[in-house]
């Protein structure tokens, strides 16, 4: 089941209060859905038009000293044996060795503001990204591997900051430098201004084109490819104990290395046709050369006392710079073919970024929706709530279903054990009774036999869900703060005295009692500097500190030697004074068939009939 984990406690991960603002100010309603996925990831990035005017701008600059640098460096070739007078010669030493240096600079520039707009952008997609998600209301995240996720989040968000460096600044660059460069020509021989447009036209758009179409197969099969290959490298190092135990590394790992290969093939595969679209770029000079050349000979025949109107007064110049310029014109249209697969590659992810930043709306429910606020009222007096499954398919892809047919009602006040091995869906079950998973078919419904109201799970928004219902999942995240506040995850308005009464019902009150800083003690994120037992107990103690009408528990216990996870499993399927879930309704999810003897309701997933 790992394998689809999500990431953990989304629902009470906080954005940066400037990215609500921002979103709040420009976003008012959710982004418009009509738009292409790469235009709405573009206006999620909001980098300032000013960021790509610059960079552009200095683009342009230095492609412009590389192409002023060849023009004064073929005039001086070829004037020079005419011994022109001296100072011509020394401002054209002069103004080689400026532009020499000068292209060098503006490249750095260009360098500098390019990457500063590409990571302005790819930061304010993530904050975008992870605000939306926080907002989400359906199953959808739930059903994606965990891998799927992070790859997402991480490779196809840095795929768009390579949008901004690779196509979108490359190609107004080139399509800058193509206007410049036909100008240039146009004034010392139109023929050869014609053979240049019709050149770079073919370089800019036809390559490019071509290298596009190429691409777009490939490069999504390469994003699927490497979401694959993230998946399974996120799945051993995350259960790679487990999997050794349960013998399934060796075949995880050839799965790895087959994932790795197929990789590599795709990138193989990709690499022919921009081969290919890049020697159409250096095709495409041909035309411009042959224009040149023979407009060089129509100079040549131009008296020799003048050209342009006597601007210029010799002509050999104008010869050399016909003929050395062609090989500079078309610097900027070789990047793209480049520029054109990584249009295709930043639209294929585009689409998965759009994909798992939906709409923020609820889905169409049934008429159960609008009778959500008629349940009765849930405060720390009044529990009487029924949770019932009817005729439930869990599971995380449709049709191929974990669990089949399950019915099952929860009494108010009752405690239920769910028993099962690994695979049998044990945590698909606790994530569909919580709401968080949607099922396949069937019906989560709560609410009370004395009112006779009851609604469906998919009719409740988030905050009445959570009011009623709360899971507390197996790989539930531990914060990089403190000790404090990893409680009040639970609660916001908890204070010290009822967190360390949830940390003391958990057994950590002499844990606690023994940090130096007590409360305030800082914890890595995800818990890397406690136990396995202590993590699972500060789990256990939000939950206790919550105490939710319906508390759903999984694994509370794993990692706890035998005699302390049997005494603390004693008092969370309780019911007495002693119990840490008075009142509420508790289904714990666990492997260990020793709780069987507690006395608690039993569902044993291993029953043939709910896997038919």
């Amino acid at each position: 089941m790992s394998q689809h984990r999500s990431v953990p406690d989304l629902e009470h991960a906080e954005a940066p209060a400037s990215a609500d603002r921002r979103l709040l100010d420009q976003h008012d309603q959710e982004p418009d859905r009509t738009l292409s996925p790469i235009t709405l990831m573009r206006a999620l990035m909001e980098i300032p038009p000013r960021s790509i005017i610059a960079a552009v701008a200095a683009g342009v600059a230095t492609l412009a000293a590389a192409f002023a640098l060849a023009a004064v460096s073929g005039w001086l070739i070829t004037t020079a044996w005419t011994m022109p007078p001296v100072l011509d010669l020394s401002i054209a030493v002069v103004s080689v060795r400026a532009l020499g240096i000068s292209r060098g600079v503006f490249r750095y520039v260009e360098r500098m503001l390019t990457h500063d707009a590409a990571l302005t952008g790819v930061m304010n997609l993530r904050t975008n990204l992870f605000t939306n998600l926080s907002r989400r209301t359906d199953d959808h995240l739930q059903r994606l591997k965990r891998g799927d996720l992070l790859a997402r989040i991480g490779d196809d968000a840095e795929d768009m900051a390579d949008d901004v460096i690779r196509h979108v600044i490359p190609a107004i660059v080139a399509a800058v430098m193509a206007v410049l460069v036909v100008l240039t020509f146009f004034p010392f021989a139109p023929i050869a201004a014609l053979f240049m447009l019709a050149s770079l036209l073919i370089a800019s758009l036809w390559a490019p084109y071509a290298a596009y179409r190429a691409a777009q197969h490939t490069e999504r099969a390469l994003v699927q490819r490497r979401m694959r290959l993230a998946a399974i490298t996120l799945d051993i190092a995350d259960n790679g104990d487990a999997m050794r135990v349960a013998g399934t590394l060796e075949t995880a790992l050839a799965d790895l290395r087959d994932a790795q290969a197929d990789l590599d093939r795709g990138l193989d595969e990709a690499a022919r046709p921009s081969a290919f679209a890049q020697a159409g770029v250096m095709l495409a000079m041909i035309p411009a050369l042959v224009g040149s050349i023979l407009a060089a000979g129509a100079v040549h025949l131009l008296p020799a006392d003048g050209f342009a109107g006597g601007i210029v007064p010799t002509t050999a110049g104008i010869v050399g710079l016909l003929l050395l310029l062609p090989l500079s014109s078309f610097e900027a249209a070789t990047v793209l073919p480049a520029a054109a697969r990584q249009k295709a590659r930043s639209e294929a992810a585009a689409e998965r970024l759009s994909d798992i930043a939906g709409t923020g709306e609820m889905p169409d429910i049934d008429d159960d929706a609008h009778r959500a606020a008629a349940l009765p009222a849930v405060d720390k007096g009044h529990r009487a709530l029924t949770l019932a499954a009817t005729n439930l398919t869990v599971g995380w892809v449709p049709g191929t279903p974990v669990l089949r047919d399950f019915t099952r009602t929860f009494a108010p006040g009752s405690r239920t054990v769910v028993l099962g091995a690994s695979g049998r869906g044990k945590t698909t079950l606790l994530l569909t009774l919580a709401g968080l998973l949607a099922p396949l078919r069937g019906r989560v419904s709560v609410g009370s036999h004395s009112s006779g109201q009851w609604v469906s799970l998919a009719g409740l928004d988030e905050q009445q869900l959570r009011g009623h219902i709360t899971s507390y999942a197996e790989d539930a995240h531990l914060f990089a703060t403190s000790l404090r506040e990893n409680i009040r995850v639970a609660q916001r308005d908890l204070d010290d005295e009822q967190i360390r009464g949830a940390l003391t019902d958990a057994g950590l009150g002499g844990w606690v009692a023994g940090l130096p800083g007590g409360l305030d003690t800082m914890l890595g994120s995800g818990g890397t500097d406690v136990s396995g037992g202590e993590r699972r107990r500060i789990l256990l103690a939000r939950a206790i500190a919550r105490r939710s009408p319906i508390t759903i528990l999984d694994e509370p216990t794993e990692h706890l030697d035998e005699d302390t996870a049997h005494a603390l499993m004693q008092r969370i399927l309780g019911t007495g004074e002693d119990a840490l879930f008075e009142h509420c309704t508790v289904i714990v999810v666990t492997h260990d068939r020793r709780f069987t003897e507690l006395g608690a309701d039993i569902i044993d997933l291993e029953d043939p009939a709910w896997h038919a």
